[in-house]
């Protein structure tokens, strides 16, 4: 079986590299915001991971999802956490982020594989 985390990881690697070695300022400044707007704060970085993983959810953005999903798992959030807040997000987002929902737990899966 593919490790698709280890071949999202990989894309997401190579592609930020590119896309960072044309240096605009634009866009290194957006990638620094988010970084830091993810870091430690009023909120933990639990908090603010579910936080993104909603978001992402309901702007059916999947990379985002596989994003925030790993950072989840590496934050020690438990399935139980993570299916709590995709059933938020399907909430507010609606049946159209059902497919983006399939896919969340199926990388979960991954992750859990992937780091075991």
């Amino acid at each position: 079986m593919s490790d698709s985390v280890k071949e999202f990881n990989d894309y997401r690697s190579r592609m930020n590299d590119k896309i960072l070695a044309d240096n605009n300022k634009i866009v290194k400044r957006i990638f620094n915001l988010d970084t830091n707007a993810f870091a430690e704060g009023a909120l933990d970085k639990k908090t603010k991971e579910l936080l993104g993983l909603v978001a992402s959810t309901v702007l059916r953005c999947d990379d985002c999802v596989k994003y925030h999903l790993e950072s989840s798992y590496k934050e020690g959030l438990s399935k139980e956490e993570i299916s709590e807040a995709l059933g938020i997000a399907t909430l507010i987002g609606g049946t159209i982020v059902i497919p983006h929902l399939r896919r969340a737990h199926e990388y979960w899966e991954a992750l859990d594989e992937h780091y075991s």
